[in-house]
């Protein structure tokens, strides 16, 4: 467990990025930020594995592109060592499937590099907080794959057979009293099952229900 810093105590920064131009940018302007310092900078994910458990930091910022072993797979095993801190993607990477592969490796927020500095420090105090920042054209993306993506039907949402013939013969255009006729149950039995359908269906009529199921 890392020890309590206090609220006063500045939000300390670990940097994994192999580019050296970039991570001197990085690393000297979060130093040099009141509220913020540097603890650990690492050129590749081997070192950050060895290196930053040892600096005890708040936040962790990590590329997608190192030599070797990538900033998602180091990422994943950082996640196993430090459980409690925060990973933040900062990278050049807008691909969707490279977005997911990250946010499944345990990155809480994701960043591009071209982006506002102003607004990487206000980023890293709000992962520090428990938030996931993104940049506004990641956010997108993520929403843009998860509209795109088929609705999943859960197995407590399945219909049963005996909910698949009643709704069939709603659907066809049968009344309450003759689904229950055909099928040989009561009406409240009809009934009964015809609130578990909308339920199921997430819907609250009959003809949710039906066109739902066309769809």
């Amino acid at each position: 467990m890392k020890p309590d810093r206090g609220k006063d105590r500045p939000i300390s920064v670990a940097i994994v990025e192999d580019n050296v131009e970039f991570r001197q940018q990085v690393s000297q302007f979060i130093a040099g930020a009141p509220g913020f310092r540097c603890v650990c900078v690492c050129a590749s994910g081997e070192e950050a594995i060895r290196m930053v458990p040892q600096s005890e930091p708040d936040v962790i910022l990590m590329d997608i592109q190192l030599p070797r072993m990538s900033g998602i797979a180091c990422t994943a095993a950082l996640r196993k060592t430090l459980p409690s801190v925060p990973v933040m993607m900062l990278t050049v990477y807008e691909d969707a499937d490279v977005i997911f592969d990250a946010l499944r490796a345990g990155a809480k927020g994701y960043l591009l590099k071209r982006g506002d500095p102003a607004r990487l420090l206000e980023a890293i105090a709000e992962l520090h907080r428990g938030g996931a920042p993104m940049t506004s054209q990641i956010a997108r993306r993520v929403i843009d794959s998860f509209h795109r993506a088929p609705p999943v039907e859960h197995p407590q949402d399945k219909l049963t057979a005996r909910e698949e013939d009643i709704l069939k013969l709603f659907a066809g255009g049968h009344s309450t009293r003759e689904v229950a006729g055909k099928l040989g149950l009561s009406y409240e039995t009809v009934r009964w099952h015809l609130r578990h359908i909308y339920d199921k269906l997430h819907v609250h009529t009959l003809t949710e229900a039906v066109l739902r199921r066309r769809g």
